[in-house]
């Protein structure tokens, strides 16, 4: 990742064009052409820097849930459990954490219903149990860090 990668990823983690050619505004704010910054998106999406580029929709106001989730995990099963959580779409992210559950995910789905189904999914596919902490009430913190060269 390169200085330009940085200023790409600072620019856009807070924001995105709505208008015809979004990608030529976004260019245009950052000095470069559409073609250069589609080509760089797609170079941080290919080699992991990035894992994801795309909106973040309100599930709620849209008649779906979010759902905080965690497992416990052992570290003999972690890449298949992780590879098994990732496959679903309604995976927004995952991290592991330092914690009797280990692994927590956050599952956006389009109806409420459907947190239950994509749970017992998850359990079906891994054969280990789910911990839902479905939101009570939401807080908007906007954390946004300085993409950084890691050391």
């Amino acid at each position: 990742m390169d200085e330009t990668d940085r200023r790409i990823i600072d620019a856009l983690h807070g924001g995105f064009p709505v208008c015809e050619r979004p990608y030529l505004a976004a260019a245009a704010a950052l000095g470069l052409t559409e073609d250069h910054l589609i080509a760089r998106l797609d170079r941080l999406l290919a080699d992991g820097t990035l894992t994801r580029f795309g909106p973040l929709f309100d599930a709620g106001a849209l008649g779906g849930a979010f759902t905080l989730a965690a497992m416990s995990v052992g570290p003999a099963d972690w890449d298949r459990v992780v590879a098994a959580i990732n496959a679903l779409p309604e995976v927004a992210h995952n991290y592991a954490r330092d914690h009797a559950l280990n692994l927590w995910f956050v599952l956006a789905t389009e109806t409420v219903d459907g947190t239950a189904a994509a749970i017992a999914r998850i359990e079906r596919d891994t054969g280990l149990p789910v911990h839902a902490f479905p939101k009570e009430r939401e807080y908007f913190v906007e954390l946004r860090l300085p993409a950084m060269v890691p050391s």
